[in-house]
């Protein structure tokens, strides 16, 4: 990935510090793949042609396509549509983090062969983007509408996390179905997790409880991370894991509890490459 950050072990130019895609230029890319799409199959285009080919930029297409999919009797979608817009327009960094959200799917995730389809259907980044209008509710002190949505949000995509939690860039919720993150939970960016993660405490405390993910880190399915513990930048949890100790930046974890079992052994971050397996063991029993 280029030369070494200056100061660190690890490689340099993860994808939330690269230069930003323009939302216009990523808008350019759905509507040509809608187009695509809603030419090669009939039953659809009245879907795409709502989703994507009426709307007139990417934040007016995000906000109507996520109120649809969370509006109820209790507020209605273009209710939510108008706030969704209030708050890109008030955070510009909602929308650029939500296109490198999108970007880091695509580069990470086989199963997406476009950007349109987690854009339409993945409710990991459904819900993160959800997310990220309703922290911009918690900080502006309207808890009980961000924790409204965080109601709904976790109904509709089984996705549960706190609207106090920051997030940074480049995350990718894979299926996201199960995935719980605590209230004084950190998320840093260019970090992966995968589906039935666990970001919690270790009992009923008050006070800072939860852990904090620094940057790169991937978090594989099922695992569960208790405490207020860092997880260090660039480390990998295995999959099934019970962490309850500080991870330290570049290690590989695994187990219950889970103990050390590898180090970096690459300048990418594990939640980049995406790689699940764990080093083989030095003897066999």
């Amino acid at each position: 990935m280029g030369e070494v950050v200056k100061g660190t072990r690890f490689g340099v130019a993860p994808l939330s510090d690269q230069a930003e895609e323009p939302a216009a230029q990523l808008w350019d890319i759905l509507r040509a793949e809608a187009e695509r799409v809603a030419g090669k199959d009939p039953l659809l285009r009245s879907f795409i042609h709502m989703a994507v080919l009426s709307q007139t930029d990417f934040p007016a297409a995000l906000a109507a396509h996520l109120s649809r999919k969370l509006g109820d009797w209790y507020i209605a979608p273009e209710r939510l549509t108008d706030l969704a817009l209030a708050a890109y327009a008030a955070d510009s960094g909602i929308i650029a983090s939500a296109v490198v959200d999108l970007n880091a799917i695509v580069a990470r995730d086989p199963a997406a062969d476009s950007h349109l389809t987690p854009f339409l259907y993945f409710k990991g980044f459904l819900a993160l983007q959800w997310h990220r209008v309703g922290h911009w509710l918690w900080t502006q002190g309207r808890g009980e509408l961000a924790h409204f949505l965080q109601s709904r949000v976790s109904e509709v995509f089984a996705v549960d996390i706190h609207p106090a939690v920051p997030i940074g860039r480049g995350v990718f919720i894979d299926h996201g179905t199960g995935v719980v993150i605590g209230e004084t939970a950190v998320i840093g960016n260019d970090v992966s997790i995968l589906q039935h993660v666990t970001l919690g405490g270790t009992g009923k405390e008050h006070g800072d409880r939860h852990p904090k993910v620094r940057d790169g880190v991937l978090l594989a399915a099922g695992s569960k991370v208790l405490g207020n513990i860092e997880i260090g930048r660039f480390a990998k949890v295995g999959a099934g894991s019970v962490v309850l100790k500080p991870v330290p930046p570049g290690a590989t974890v695994a187990g219950v509890p889970a103990r050390v079992v590898g180090w970096a052994t690459s300048d990418k971050a594990p939640a980049i490459e995406m790689d699940m397996s764990l080093p083989e063991p030095e003897y066999a029993i």
